[in-house]
Order: C-alpha cells, then sequence, then structure tokens
C-alpha cells in the first residue's frame, strides 16, 4: 500500500474481498454488534522503522475503510512482537483446552496439573517462541498474566528479520557477498537445476539487509543451484550470533532465555517447511536433520515431481529454511536430542488454524476474562453426609414402597 496505483488497487482489492467473506459469515443481523479489530505485525513494524509516515498513512486508511462497514470497529494498530508472541501461545492452548474445562456444575475449572504448551511461530518477517516459565524469573522478556483466575508466567520473545522471507535475503546477501561473479552466482542453498534472476532490490529493499556500495536496485542477480548442505548450513548459521551473552542462558543475538521445558508447537513456517521435508508431527533431532540434507541434494525436478502441491516459488527456498529451522531450533533456542521429540508441527488443532489473531481477538474482546466465579470443591465430611442422606432416603423410600405392596396385596 502507497507504493504506486496498481500495487494499491491490487492490495485493496483483496482487502475488500477478505472483508466480503467477513460479511457473509456473520449473520447481517450481528454486524452492528460484532466488534471489528486490525492487528498487524512484524512487516508493518519494519515498514514503520523504516519510513514512520508511510506507516501511519497506511493504517488511517485502513481506519477510514474499516469505520465504513456494517461492524462495531474498535481499532488498528501494530502490535508488538511480544504480543505477538503471547497471543501465539494464547491461542496454541486455548483450542488445546488448556486453561479450562467445565465441571459437573457447569462452571470453569483448571485442568488437572493445569499444564501448558509452548509456542512457535515463523512468520515473514519475525518469529517468536513463546512458553511458562517458573514465577520467580523476572526481565522484559517475561508477562505475568491471568487467565480464568489462574497466573501464568511467560517468556515470550520475539525476533524481527528473523522471519522465512526476511532470513532468506539476508541468507542471499550472504550468498551475493561471497561470490567473485556476481553475473552468475553458484547458490549452495538451491537445487541441481534450478536458476533464477533477481532484481538487487528483492534483497536489499528491507531494513534487514545492508545495501551495497554503489547499490543499483535494477541490477540483475543471476542465481544457479549448486547444492551444498553443509556450505548452505554454514551460510545460514552466520546471520545468527551465538556467541555474545550476558546471562547465564541465552538463545541468540544475546537474548536471555532460560531453558526450553515440556511440549511445544510449532506452526505458520516451521509446518510448511516440515511438511515439506515429509515430516508430519513430531520427530527426533537426528531424523530432521537427515531430511534437510536429503532434501537439498534432491534434483530440482525431482523435487517438482514429489512436491507437486508446492509452487515454484516456495519450493525453492525449503533448503535453506530446513537449514534457518535446524538451526532456529537447535543452536538458537537449545533443543537437543531428548526436547527435540516434545516439537510438534502442526498447522491446526481441533480443526482450527494456529495463529496469534485468535489469541488477539480473544484478548481484545475480553473473551477470557483474568477472574472467573469459583466453587470450591466439596469437602470430605460434606459428601459423606451426602452419600449416608441418600443412602437413607433409598432405604426409606424402599419400605414404604414394600409396605405399600403389601397391602395391595392382602
Amino acid at each position: 500500500m502507497k507504493v504506486d496505483p496498481e500495487k494499491d488497487a491490487k492490495s485493496w482489492k483483496a482487502f475488500s474481498d477478505c472483508m466480503d467473506e467477513v460479511r457473509k459469515a456473520v449473520p447481517a443481523a450481528k454486524h452492528k454488534t460484532t466488534p471489528l479489530f486490525l492487528g498487524a505485525t512484524a512487516g508493518m513494524r519494519l515498514l514503520r522503522e523504516r519510513d514512520e509516515q508511510r506507516s501511519n498513512e497506511i493504517l488511517a486508511s485502513l481506519r477510514e475503510y474499516l469505520i465504513s462497514l456494517p461492524f462495531a470497529f474498535q481499532n488498528a494498530s501494530i502490535i508488538t512482537g511480544q504480543e505477538e508472541g503471547l497471543y501465539g501461545w494464547i491461542t496454541v492452548n486455548y483450542l488445546m483446552g488448556n486453561f479450562f474445562e467445565k465441571n459437573l456444575w457447569n462452571t470453569y475449572t483448571r485442568p488437572e496439573g493445569g499444564k501448558t504448551v509452548g509456542s512457535m511461530d515463523l512468520g515473514g518477517a519475525s518469529t517468536q517462541i513463546a512458553f511458562v516459565v517458573d514465577d520467580d524469573l523476572r526481565g522484559p522478556n517475561y508477562m505475568h498474566i491471568k487467565l480464568y483466575g489462574y497466573p501464568y508466567n511467560v517468556y515470550t520473545h520475539s525476533f524481527l528479520c528473523y522471519g522465512k522471507n526476511e532470513a532468506e535475503k539476508r541468507i542471499l546477501d550472504k550468498i551475493v557477498q561471497e561470490s567473485s561473479n556476481p553475473t552468475y552466482i553458484m547458490n549452495p542453498c538451491y537445487a541441481e537445476g534450478y536458476n533464477v534472476t533477481y532484481n538487487a532490490s528483492f534483497i536489499y529493499d528491507t531494513e534487514c539487509t545492508k545495501k551495497p556500495k554503489n547499490y543499483n536496485p535494477t541490477q540483475e542477480i543471476f542465481m544457479v543451484g549448486a547444492p551444498d548442505s553443509d556450505k548452505c548450513g554454514s551460510i545460514v548459521k552466520s546471520i545468527f550470533d551465538f556467541k555474545n551473552c550476558s546471562s547465564s542462558h541465552c538463545s541468540f543475538d544475546g537474548v536471555e532465555q532460560p531453558p526450553v521445558t515440556g511440549e511445544f508447537m510449532a506452526y505458520a513456517g516451521f509446518f510448511y517447511t516440515a511438511r515439506a521435508l515429509g515430516i508430519n508431527g513430531s520427530s527426533d533431532l537426528d531424523q530432521f536433520n537427515s531430511s534437510v540434507i536429503k532434501f537439498c541434494h534432491t534434483h530440482w525436478t525431482v523435487l517438482k515431481q514429489e512436491k507437486t502441491w508446492i509452487s515454484d516459488r516456495y519450493l525453492r527456498t525449503y533448503c535453506y529454511a530446513a537449514h534457518y529451522i535446524f538451526s532456529l531450533l537447535g543452536d538458537g533456542y537449545k533443543f537437543d536430542k531428548e526436547t527435540w521429540k516434545n516439537i510438534n508441527f502442526e498447522k491446526e488443532v481441533k480443526k482450527t488454524s494456529i495463529g496469534w489473531s485468535l489469541g488477539y481477538m480473544l484478548s481484545m474482546s475480553n473473551m477470557i476474562p483474568s477472574e472467573v466465579k469459583q466453587i470450591s470443591p466439596m469437602t470430605n465430611s460434606a459428601f459423606a453426609g451426602l452419600i449416608f442422606l441418600f443412602s437413607a432416603l433409598t432405604i426409606v423410600t424402599f419400605i414404604v414402597v414394600f409396605i405399600i405392596l403389601v397391602r395391595t396385596c392382602y
């Protein structure tokens, strides 16, 4: 949006088509009472860093449009990366029923053990991790929240410029820098038999990559697949900083993170990359690694035959993306051979897509209260008294019925 008339028209067409579907899905009688929110994430966070005026103009245009719709428009804003991570965690655990269950009295109670699942989201411009930790941990990456009357201390961090699309640009930049011939570049992360031509703007028109000297956005960059899984993995690792850490435990780029514990749900870009590798649900670390190597050394024509449901645009990215996920989860978040088995690569829970937006909606519309009416469980003495009373009533009833039957017969 706000780039040129043609792109503007295309964006608005897609947006209005989406809202047409919303209008059809929500009964007309409920339009006026249905709250409408818009949350923007990492792409808009990046744009705000580069061009705050354009970012504000886009949001203003969206607000004007959304107000004109027959819904109860509330707000359009750019959410923080930390909020995005938290909302993803809420979505996963809400869909899995980890926050509450209804008891015999139709009131909310916490499931036995109160266990939750960690959340890992891989978007286009950022990636998020969120999981519950001990209450005594404090710091900028911890959010203390209360849901259905129970407190949670959630570690959550968002890494801007580490989404799948932005990571690709940073990796391509490294490959370009290492090439001795800028007009014919051997790409170790592309399959044999594949080649592509980019304009330089594809790699450098972003805040996540540093523009080279004498940058020309229309310069053509020709890349040819020269698969080398080890070299690709080495280049991918080079976009992370695993060394600098001022805390006892860090993920990468000096970000403090406690050790990962419990089950984790990895969705969005994590799921689609795992699916391209032929991995469904959980795996072990060695299996994932061998799947990455096999995929990266498969010829392009074979990949196209085997992965017919994946377009060329995405298929070419999955070798680097697989290495990226392997490094992010293993070297970054410190999943090892034991904890890797706790990662589940999923797209949906109970036929509902996993993502930050459901958690955002639940939070903004107050559908997850911090407190709920609690009914204390019955004490043992009260329960025993009720059993005694029920038994006595049953015996008396039986005797009365017996006496009536005897008198009737005689």
